[in-house]
């Protein structure tokens, strides 16, 4: 019996391993030697990981050092526990590994689109003689929303405080924010999941705590994947416009058929789009969704599984009942004009059926 081909549409959760990032991965396999080992082996090793190094660094165009991890919390939690500026800035919008590894932090306040008040934080940091670390995503994993990173890299510089972004829905797509640490995350890139890095201006800013990656990191470090990682990056990104055509398309038709798009007016990156459909449950959507052959999530995929309201949109200001309305469509490399014609048709179907008297 033939079966439908399913629509993925949730690449902001995790994307497919590119074909040149598996054969990076098989090629590491074959060189299995730990890279930290002294021998002929461990140093063929070595020299692997240093060149997949300096690779990284040059597909990101970044002069700083690289700390290689397991993935983008593991980057996280290095950068807000070893971090030397004894005071924690965070957005109430930030991924929820932010929020449990910065507990007892200030919060930084955001406007109605989600967007910290850049005048807010230059008085939260000029109202202060220690150094702080300023917690901020570029790209917010639930709604697409885009903080303006150069501004605030120019205020907190100014201020003298250290600047963390949270790249890991932005690195491979757009250009990496002047910030003094980085975090990013392979599976979002057609990397695999469980390798990513922090990325890091000047080591001065951590304390040494491990005993790979210069001392910043503990555990024998994941060539293969870290291999893959770096094929991915250097994949051609050629795919971003079509992105934001399809997107555009979605906006468009959604609208159009009487739902609404989070932070419409704020700047989103092409690959994002979280959509309200009104009086329809989100639970609800996702499994009609699912039954015809859609993935789509509500928030972000660490969440979705939970019947809590997004952090994001009640520190946007979003009333909850507007806020358990709310799914995130997500486009990758792959999806064609076909994929998001099929997914308004559908979305359509579920709204009209839900609101029918």
């Amino acid at each position: 019996m033939f079966e439908k081909k399913r629509i993925y549409l949730d690449y902001a959760a995790t994307t497919p391993l590119l074909d040149t990032a598996r054969q990076a991965c098989l090629e590491g396999f074959e060189q299995w030697a730990n890279p930290s080992s002294p021998h002929a082996d461990g140093r063929a090793a070595g020299t692997l990981l240093e060149n997949a190094r300096q690779r990284f660094k040059t597909a990101l165009n970044w002069e700083g050092d690289v700390i290689f991890t397991s993935g983008a919390s593991e980057s996280t939690a290095i950068a807000l526990n070893h971090t030397k500026p004894s005071r924690q800035l965070v957005s109430p919008v930030e991924h929820d590994v932010v929020l449990r590894f910065s507990k007892g932090a200030t919060v930084i306040p955001v406007d109605s689109n989600g967007l910290i008040v850049a005048t807010r934080l230059d008085e939260m940091l000029k109202d202060t003689e220690e150094q702080m670390l300023v917690a901020v995503q570029s790209v917010n994993n639930e709604t697409g929303v885009m903080q303006d990173m150069e501004m605030l890299a120019n205020v907190t510089q100014d201020r003298g405080a250290v600047l963390l972004a949270d790249c890991a829905q932005s690195a491979g797509k757009i250009p990496l924010p002047d910030a003094d640490m980085i975090v990013i995350a392979a599976h979002k890139f057609g990397g695999p999941p469980g390798v990513g890095a922090l990325l890091v201006k000047d080591l001065q800013v951590l304390d040494p705590r491990g005993g790979q990656e210069q001392g910043y990191r503990s555990g024998t470090q994941n060539l293969p994947y870290i291999m893959a990682m770096v094929a991915a990056l250097e994949t051609p990104n050629n795919w971003l416009d079509h992105a934001a055509e399809l997107r555009a398309l979605l906006d468009d038709a959604i609208k159009s058929e009487g739902g609404a798009i989070i932070a419409e007016d704020a700047p989103r990156i092409a690959t994002i789009g979280s959509y309200h459909m009104p009086g329809v449950a989100a639970n609800a959507q996702l499994i009609k969704f699912d039954m015809a052959g859609f993935s789509v999530s509500a928030g972000s995929a660490c969440s979705s599984g939970t019947l809590k309201q997004s952090h994001v949109l009640g520190a946007m200001g979003i009333d909850e009942t507007t806020a358990k309305e709310v799914i995130r469509v997500s486009i990758g490399r792959d999806t064609t004009r076909e994929d998001i014609r099929a997914f308004i048709e559908q979305w359509k179907s579920i709204f009209h059926s839900a609101n029918r008297v």
